[in-house]
């Protein structure tokens, strides 16, 4: 029995998503894509030091996350160095304490950490846990009043 094209396709699709490879095929496809089109003779802006910081706090984050495409299209994209900076240069430029528990973790958890809790809770405190909101990828294009029609959770309560 000869399958259909159309089955077979949904099915390979279907089996890349459950092992979690599609999205870094998407991922790997955009980022050679976009390295493709990057006229690298066309000059990127000069940096201020305040975008050099952020950018590699945000590179530093993508890189322990594994998101290692994003991570090359942001240093591509925003004429970052591409060799990263030293940790302990950005520690002294942002004025971080740091502690034996921050040090395996990136500098952004230990500044959301404080903005949300205050100086007295841990950076191993605020690592990445699940959210308390509720959500799931299909709702994310849909508006808050949609979502909240579709999962009781998001309901109001009447007053």
């Amino acid at each position: 029995m000869k399958l259909l094209p159309g089955f077979v396709l949904l099915v390979l699709k279907d089996t890349l998503e459950k092992r979690g490879t599609l999205g870094q095929v998407r991922a790997r496809i955009r980022a050679e894509v976009f390295h493709a089109l990057d006229d690298r003779s066309e000059p990127r802006p000069s940096l201020s030091h305040e975008n050099l910081l952020i950018n590699e706090l945000i590179r530093e984050y993508l890189e322990f996350n594994k998101y290692k495409y994003a991570a090359s299209v942001l240093t591509a994209e925003s004429g970052q160095p591409e060799v990263p900076l030293d940790r302990e240069f950005l520690v002294n430029e942002l004025n971080i304490v740091e502690d034996s528990s921050s040090r395996s973790v990136p500098l952004l958890y230990g500044i959301v950490a404080q903005l949300l809790h205050g100086h007295e809770e841990k950076v191993s405190q605020a690592l990445p846990r699940p959210s308390p909101l509720p959500f799931s990828r299909r709702n994310l294009s849909k508006s808050s009043q949609q979502r909240s029609q579709t999962d009781p959770r998001q309901a109001k309560a009447e007053p």
